[in-house]
């Protein structure tokens, strides 16, 4: 008999929920086991950099005869609900066996608790940790590992989610390159040409003024969400983060950045552009299993400088300063120094499948799309 638990919020029972994973992906080659201890840390609610804070949330776990089958996290964002007066719960970290009886137990328990609090619709996976990263399951592009911060699942889940009754909500498209002579052909006349023409400049991230740059990036995005569709934003399902959200999550990863990677447009003083962009730390989380100690960690400073790949994961412009190649001018200085820093391939991910000016962008460029990941929802 299928017994399905609310987990409560100890270290004992998080760590038997973070822990079914590994039972999950044991003989998959291609998976990239997350951080045990910073997983932990995220669901203990001492991350302040995450976004759990923005309402309820809780863990299900489904048990036959004391043996985990499932598990997943269901929450809701109440901050985002307020913005777009909705009454949508999120549910994420979804794993489990192939059976469709214990997909539906302990779904319907998730969705029985959203129920009670007013929730009329379940989107997902979505994870409150991260607005536009890690979102959605994917759907195709199963044969080699995922890069930083992207989804990877089993291939059985679309099939599950679907007969449960999820629908797709919007599928997501993940760009590859790793031709850099052909992309830099597509991009350094344009880039060149616009960048005289339209009198703007690409600067290179100055890590010593990290409030600054962070003051810009917010501008870009204040911008963008004001005079943009949701689907060309790239917040659909959450809201731009704040200044101090931006200079927190700078600041947390300043060991990982790679300053020729992250650039900001200007137009004299004002920005009106960027591309953030950062090394393929799967490569390393890989190699760890999902511990740094007490010999990860030795590991992971060998494997980091080893790394040969990029992954971007945000690439924004404003509207007055769209069709005038301010991407491609980015793109120009990051394949510059994929070249001469010996990177191998760049990712670029994830855009929305109706966003068609930002996938032109990478498919002008000589991107191809491989992988595709999606959103589902269930009304109730």
């Amino acid at each position: 008999m299928i017994e399905i638990r609310e987990l409560g919020r100890n270290k004992k029972e998080l760590m038997q929920f973070i822990n079914f994973t590994w039972e999950i992906y044991k003989d998959d080659p291609n998976w990239v086991a997350p951080l045990k201890s910073d997983m932990l840390k995220v669901f203990l609610g001492l991350d302040v950099s995450k976004k759990f804070t923005y309402g309820p949330y809780t863990f299900f776990m489904a048990f036959e005869n004391g043996e985990p089958l499932a598990g997943v996290l269901v929450g809701i964002n109440e901050k985002i609900n307020l913005k777009k007066n909705n009454k949508t719960g999120y549910f994420s970290y979804f794993e489990t066996i192939n059976s469709r009886e214990v997909v539906k137990c302990l779904m319907d328990h998730a969705v029985n608790w959203l129920n009670k609090q007013g929730i009329n619709r379940l989107l997902g996976p979505l994870y409150p940790n991260d607005d536009v990263d890690n979102r959605g399951l994917l759907i195709e592009g199963f044969d080699s590992p995922p890069v930083l911060m992207t989804s990877y699942n089993p291939t059985y889940y679309q099939q599950l989610l679907e007969e449960y009754g999820f629908k797709k909500d919007a599928d997501f498209f993940a760009y590859y390159c790793d031709d850099f002579d052909i992309a830099r052909a597509r991009v350094d006349k344009a880039a060149s040409f616009a960048m005289k023409r339209y009198h703007f400049r690409i600067d290179r991230i100055d890590l010593k003024q990290v409030d600054r740059e962070a003051k810009d990036i917010i501008k870009v995005l204040e911008l963008i969400v004001a005079n943009s569709q949701e689907e060309e934003n790239g917040f659909e399902y959450s809201s731009p983060p704040s200044y101090e959200e931006i200079s927190l999550e700078v600041k947390k990863l300043l060991p990982f950045i790679d300053r020729d990677l992250i650039y900001i447009a200007r137009y004299g003083d004002d920005p009106i552009g960027f591309v953030l962009a950062l090394p393929d730390y799967n490569q390393v989380l890989k190699k760890v299993n999902g511990k740094l100690l007490p010999f990860g960690f030795i590991k992971y400073l060998w494997y980091k400088n080893k790394i040969d790949g990029i992954r971007g994961f945000a690439q924004y412009v404003i509207p007055r300063f769209r069709n005038k190649a301010v991407n491609a001018a980015i793109f120009q200085k990051i394949l510059l120094a994929a070249e001469k820093k010996k990177y191998r391939y760049i990712e670029g991910s994830s855009i929305n499948e109706n966003n068609l000016k930002s996938r032109r962008v990478f498919e002008n460029a000589g991107f191809k799309p491989y992988r595709i990941y999606r959103v589902y929802q269930k009304i109730f």
